[in-house]
Formats: structure tokens, sequence, C-alpha cells
């Protein structure tokens, strides 16, 4: 609700003129349109100055129980946006990952994303790839379905995949 509600007032101070309006849709993704549209989209949740991107082209946040990871891929020229559902300690059991990608395929409610696994981290996501710049009004609304989507995983979907893969 919050994240709604401060999207919709970042469009309407935009259109007043009191507020950085979104960067236009289409074209490429470049590495400068995927910094502006984190930047834009991070400045509309409430977090002030800040680059969106940093020089590797990497970005992220925190918003209420989500956590927000952001990537500008060179090739093919894309952004990849991810919600987080679990950070592994260790590396995940065998049928762990396979098991949530099974949740997805049977069609458990991803927030328009799909099931992402970086084992370098060892961070579980629901990740959405943009190729082509968004409205930024249809950009906050993926995210913020992606976000609900990966706080419903990290809780019951890890249940449900914790139960069928150990049997507890």
């Amino acid at each position: 609700m919050s994240r709604s509600l401060s999207t919709g007032l970042q469009w309407l101070l935009s259109t007043i003129g009191m507020a950085r309006p979104a960067p236009a849709a289409g074209g490429p993704m470049t590495r400068d349109a995927a910094r502006q549209l984190v930047k834009w989209y991070l400045q509309s949740q409430g977090a002030g100055m800040t680059e969106g991107l940093n020089e590797q082209g990497l970005g992220g946040m925190m918003n209420g129980e989500g956590q927000f990871a952001f990537e500008h891929i060179e090739s093919p020229p894309s952004l990849k946006a991810s919600a987080l559902i679990y950070r592994f300690r260790e590396p995940p059991k065998p049928g762990i990952i396979e098991g949530f990608r099974q949740q997805q395929e049977e069609g458990t409610d991803t927030g328009g994303g799909s099931v992402d696994f970086e084992p370098e981290s060892g961070s579980l996501f629901l990740s959405r790839t943009y190729p082509v710049m968004p409205d930024g009004r249809e950009f906050a609304r993926d995210l913020d379905r992606l976000g609900k989507a990966s706080i419903v995983w990290g809780k019951d979907v890890l249940d449900r995949v914790a139960h069928r893969v150990f049997g507890t």
C-alpha cells in the first residue's frame, strides 16, 4: 500500500513539475538508461539522492520486508530486477532449487518474475528482465508485485519446498 501511495505521489509531483519524471519508455536498455530508471524508482520510494546503479551496473534497496537487487546486463543490453526470496548460508541441499523451479512450473504466483538462483551469493530471487525501457509506473507496479510475491515465497513456498524435499 505505501509503495503504491509513494509511486502515485511521485507521479503526481512529477506531473506538476515538483519531482523528476520517470525516464521515457521505449528504447534500448543501455547502462545509462538502466541507471536513470533505477535512480528514479529508488527516489520514488523515498531513497533520496542516489545514482541508481554503481559503476559495475549494480544497485539494491530494502523496502519493508522486501529486498531488491538491480543489475545491468551488457549483452544483450537489459536490466534485471530481482526480489530476494532467501539467502543460503551454505550451498543448498540437492533438490531445493529444483523444488522452487517446480513450484513456478506448477503455477505458484511469481509476481511476474521467474525463479533465479545466484550461486556466487547463495541467493534465491524472483527476477524480471527488461530489454527495453518500461514505463515508470508500470516498472513500479511490476516491482511491487515481485516484492510481494518474494515475501510469500520466502515464507510459504519455502516451507512447501522443504516439506516436499525433506519430508518435514
